[in-house]
């Protein structure tokens, strides 16, 4: 046996898997040439933001190249110290709330669907260790007994003698050279250790790697000898990284590009280890601006950075998903305004196509977008998703609108459904609004007119319309009502002709239904008034006209 394989046994005398255990446990997927498998792999120690959404978001469209491509949720959580109560329970209801959901992985507390785990690291032990001893038989793993003030030392001396590179490696590598007799002799005295990559890397050799996002990218080789097991035996993220990617059989790491650093490492790693790299693609941060600057999206100075803000504000999740696609891949919106019904699904996703410097997040682009989204859902939907928004975040719209669901169905039905739909409501938290004078219980009159409108003008409309007014009238012949109280009063029902002659009367119909409109909506712009009208029904209508007659003497 040789002095490796000594230590090996030494190190891990309870280890008895082996690499090749492991690629029987957890063999190649058999899936089609060219399907995708990727991951999203958060830590549960704080709450899901929009970039790990919009991260998960690309992980899962980078797998539907192919049918059989697989996403799955791997949580990673070898940090105790800095986990949180319910981190993984809120990562995942964040997933289930915009539809990013795993085709595999972490599904729910305790709970787990798929062949290739645990896919949770704190469960995944044995397997590091197995690898770790592995890399000891072959000589590319040591312990290493410094302190941390040994290391400081180290630290200190390197900024002293003022070294390019500082770190843990070469002839700073203390532990590095030691003998098996040394290493025995500290390990039998219970002298706490890490486990070290002994890195075969040279300081002047640079590797190369094709980025799906950035492109060629060319970076210094490693040589660092890092840690790859912490005192307790958990692994660190860069060695756990390689081993789960390795045995869930990861075909593309999708990652935040602060990550781009640690590649060269990684790299190593896979190769160190006997492992197929995976391909990147590294994603820019989401950008926000701020004091004529631009900095990160920041979990800590912007509400928008967490996933919950979009949820509590009433975001449908289609909207959200149908913005980050938008900042995804440049071609969606034209793609869009060619598919106006397609589901997202459709789009033709490309990773390639991504910007390579970060996106600014728009807040009024995402209404935009929203106020889209909405205005092409059926009233049924519109319903439905405003009503379980409200039941959560708003009990008395919620009252409002369970309470008679054929009305409530009937006012998000008005101009829905047409060639060219309204945009009203963004977000569910404007609905109580947008819905407001159609409920008595919640309607505040508001009888401002325009100013080219005079007070007794807009009493003699009102009290003219309330005689000859019929909630129960088509369309064409409410309209005609309108038309006819226009010229006794001084205006025109002929809108080309007051624009040709406009001295000659006070206004035309269009102000006359304005008129009207104020008094029943209290607002000048809404959607058929006809409609309206109908909805609300003679007696409620005729309250409000006989209402607002009385306000303007």
């Amino acid at each position: 046996m040789t002095d490796n394989e000594k230590l090996a046994e030494l190190l891990f005398p309870n280890i008895t898997k082996t690499p090749e255990d492991y690629e029987k446990i957890y063999p190649e997927r058999g899936l089609s040439d060219g399907a995708r498998v990727s991951r999203f792999a958060p830590s549960p120690t704080g709450f899901l933001h929009l970039g790990g959404l919009f991260a998960a978001m690309i992980s899962k469209l980078t797998t539907r190249a192919t049918d059989d491509g697989v996403f799955f949720l791997r949580i990673e959580d070898t940090d105790k110290k800095r986990e949180i109560e319910d981190g993984v329970s809120a990562i995942i209801k964040g997933l289930e709330d915009f539809g990013v959901t795993p085709d595999e992985g972490v599904m729910g507390f305790e709970s787990e669907s798929g062949a290739y785990g645990p896919y949770q690291q704190s469960k995944r032990k044995d397997i590091y260790q197995a690898i770790a001893k592995s890399l000891v038989r072959q000589g590319m793993a040591y312990p290493c007994f410094c302190s941390e003030e040994e290391l400081n030392g180290i630290r200190a001396e390197q900024e002293k003698a003022g070294t390019d590179i500082q770190g843990y490696f070469g002839e700073w590598a203390k532990c590095r050279n030691l003998t098996f007799e040394q290493q025995e002799e500290k390990i039998k005295a219970g002298c706490p250790y890490t486990l070290r990559l002994r890195s075969p890397g040279q300081a002047d050799h640079r590797i190369k790697f094709d980025d799906m996002i950035k492109g060629k990218i060319e970076m210094p080789e490693n040589i660092q000898d890092v840690v790859l097991l912490k005192t307790d035996g958990i692994p660190t993220y860069h060695f756990a990284h390689a081993v789960d990617d390795h045995f869930m059989r990861t075909t593309h790491v999708v990652r935040g590009d602060e990550w781009i650093s640690s590649v060269p490492l990684h790299i190593q790693l896979f190769k160190a280890c006997g492992f197929k790299v995976p391909k990147y693609a590294h994603i820019s941060p989401i950008m926000k601006e701020d004091n004529g600057g631009k900095r990160k999206l920041s979990k800590r100075k912007d509400p928008e950075a967490s996933v919950s803000f979009y949820s509590e504000s009433g975001y449908p999740k289609e909207s959200v998903i149908e913005y980050l696609l938008t900042i995804a891949n440049s071609n969606f919106e034209d793609w869009r305004k060619a598919n106006k019904t397609a589901p997202q699904s459709a789009f033709p996703f490309n990773l390639k196509k991504m910007s390579a410097s970060g996106a600014l997040f728009d807040l009024n682009k995402l209404n935009d977008v929203s106020k889209n989204v909405i205005s092409l859902m059926t009233a049924d939907e519109v319903y439905d998703k405003a009503v379980v928004w409200a039941k959560d975040n708003d009990p008395e719209l919620y009252a409002l609108l369970s309470g008679n669901a054929e009305f409530a169905k009937g006012i998000f039905s008005i101009d829905r459904g047409t060639a060219k739909p309204r945009k009203d409501i963004a977000k569910w938290d404007e609905v109580k609004d947008y819905v407001s004078y159609f409920y008595d219980e919640i309607y505040t009159p508001d009888y401002t007119l325009p100013e080219n409108i005079s007070r007794d003008d807009a009493v003699a409309i009102l009290e003219k319309y309330t005689e000859i007014f019929d909630a129960s009238d088509d369309k064409d012949t409410w309209f005609a009502k309108i038309k006819e109280i226009c010229e006794p009063l001084g205006y025109t029902p002929n809108v080309k002709e007051y624009k040709k002659n406009p001295d000659a009367f006070k206004g035309h119909v269009g102000d006359v239904s304005t008129v009207i409109r104020i008094a029943i909506t209290s607002r000048r712009n809404t959607p058929d008034l006809h409609s309206i009208i109908a909805l609300l029904g003679n007696e409620r209508v005729k309250a409000r006209l006989i209402e607002a007659a009385k306000s303007y003497k």
